[in-house]
């Protein structure tokens, strides 16, 4: 989502660091240079008026204008300041009760259904032990839907007759919850596809009788300020809590999701990043801002390996490395365990100045181009895939054949792969580290 603005606010913070001082006309020439690629990014223009004045007030003082690394002082304050705009209203998600019960509000069409069962899955990973309630009495598809994500994740759903007023539904839903001991009840209510008095009474009348210790509005990130404008009607309207920002993935402008906390005063709780029903983030501003301004997100990606990456199979692993004994089978494990932490190009997007490489590499993904590779490696036998130096032009012709692929492509990994294992021999030796900066010589 970021991607545009990512792109101009690096190139113009880059002008910054090419030399050593700056002078007041360079702040002023990046700030030109940072408010139109915010209001490109559909970024709330009182927003960005406030935001480039602190910027400038900060950056202009003495001591950052006098100091040799001024450039970098001035990314440094840039980088403080986004995450100070992102980080409005408390963040802090408090389940309290027993059961703790959590409302999700908003339009249709903007994730909620998707967005209750990605938030009982987060939930399940704490060790907790939630219920997930069908309150849309009105479209049976949301309550099958709701029905179907449950399945799939093993959590119950508590649902109701079509016509069901929707604090009956909420009210028996925790009685179910107290019954076989479910900590946690979040409600999936119903949704309109345009602000109504007649939701809204509905929503007010639910929270009046289950008194919810969370109400977190979803918002469809994709709809750009428009966000801003329902978040602000359905703040003035109900006790709301939070933000769940859906769809962050997506390739809209990013505007909202930057400026939606500095206008309406509503916290982002969480992100949902994707699909899957694993795509659901806590939101730190302070990694979002990293993201946005190149400095990756190491955090973020040491938790998602933390949940992919099996300690037995790392120990394992690390252990080949040092032997040097990494095999093509050993290569297509750790790219299975790497799919499941999700898009190469969000990984990618989450290291420290690699996040030019992430469309390049989504787009290698996108091309199928590490299908592909897994393609070959399946074709070969598992004598093949742990000793590839027996691989003669008859072994590569059937693997081929056998991948879809041709034989170039075959000669092209394995080539690729005796590279790798040349690089890892480098690393397992004692000056592993000078070899490879080319100070062994």
């Amino acid at each position: 989502m970021f991607d545009a603005l990512s792109d101009r606010l690096r190139d113009a913070l880059a002008k910054l660091t090419g030399h050593g001082r700056v002078s007041e006309a360079d702040v002023d020439a990046a700030m030109r240079e940072v408010r139109l690629a915010l209001l490109e990014a559909d970024v709330n223009f009182r927003v960005v008026k406030d935001f480039v004045a602190r910027v400038r007030e900060r950056a202009v003082g003495a001591e950052v204008l006098d100091n040799l690394n001024a450039g970098q002082q001035v990314i440094k304050i840039v980088n403080e300041e986004l995450t100070a705009m992102l980080s409005v209203g408390d963040r802090t998600f408090r389940l309290i009760g027993q059961p703790a019960v959590v409302a999700l509000v908003g339009l249709q069409g903007s994730g909620k259904t998707t967005s209750a069962a990605k938030l009982a899955r987060h939930l399940v990973k704490q060790g907790r032990r939630p219920l997930l309630v069908a309150a849309d009495p009105y479209r049976p598809a949301a309550v099958d839907q709701l029905m179907a994500l449950g399945r799939s994740l093993d959590i119950p759903v508590h649902g109701a007759p079509q016509g069901t007023p929707v604090p009956t539904i909420a009210v028996d839903g925790i009685a179910q919850a107290r019954r076989t001991g479910r900590d946690v009840v979040i409600i999936d209510t119903a949704g309109r596809l345009t602000i109504d008095e007649a939701l809204m009474a509905e929503i007010r009348a639910l929270a009046s009788t289950v008194k919810p210790c969370e109400t977190l509005l979803v918002v469809d990130a994709m709809v750009g300020q428009e966000a801003v404008t329902v978040a602000e009607a359905f703040r003035d309207a109900v006790p709301l809590t939070g933000l769940i920002m859906t769809k962050i993935d997506g390739d809209a402008r990013g505007g909202a999701a930057l400026s939606i906390s500095a206008v309406t005063g509503l916290p982002v709780k969480f992100l949902g990043t994707g699909e899957k029903t694993d795509a659901l983030e806590p939101f730190h501003p302070d990694r979002l801002a990293g993201r946005i301004l190149g400095m990756g997100d190491v955090l973020t990606l040491i938790e998602r390996a933390q949940e992919t990456f099996d300690e037995r199979q790392a120990t394992q692993l690390a252990e080949k490395l040092r032997r040097n004994s990494f095999t093509l089978e050993d290569f297509l494990d750790q790219m299975q365990q790497m799919k499941k932490m999700g898009p190469i190009g969000q990984l990618l997007d989450l290291m420290p100045g690699m996040g030019g490489l992430a469309k390049e590499a989504q787009g290698a993904v996108d091309r199928g181009e590490l299908k592909r590779v897994e393609a070959i490696i399946r074709s070969m036998t598992p004598a093949e895939r742990r000793d590839p130096t027996i691989l003669n032009g008859s072994r590569r012709r059937r693997i081929a054949h056998g991948s879809g692929t041709t034989t170039p492509d075959v000669n092209r990994l394995l080539k690729q792969f005796g590279e790798m294992q040349r690089l890892m021999k480098q690393l397992g030796r004692g000056g592993g580290r000078r070899n490879l900066l080319g100070l062994g010589r």
